[in-house]
């Protein structure tokens, strides 16, 4: 499963938002990936972030907090 939007404030940036299994090799947890690419290239992101899947309920709702 993977998403790109648009990153406002920029001509081509993308977030992009990936799941990715055993990011870090046998039986590592499975992950949800937020890259930011000012370049429009979702595959090789400046930044990126990995949340553990039994965090991202709790990310989702300090985002929220912030808005």
């Amino acid at each position: 499963m993977s998403q790109t939007i648009a990153l406002s404030g920029t001509n081509k940036g993308v977030i992009s938002v990936t799941k990715i299994e055993e990011p870090y090799g046998p039986n590592s947890a499975t992950v949800a990936s937020i890259g930011i690419s000012l370049d429009g290239n979702a595959d090789n992101p400046e930044w990126k972030v990995h949340i553990p899947l039994e965090n991202v309920d709790a990310v989702i709702e300090a985002l929220k907090a912030v808005k």
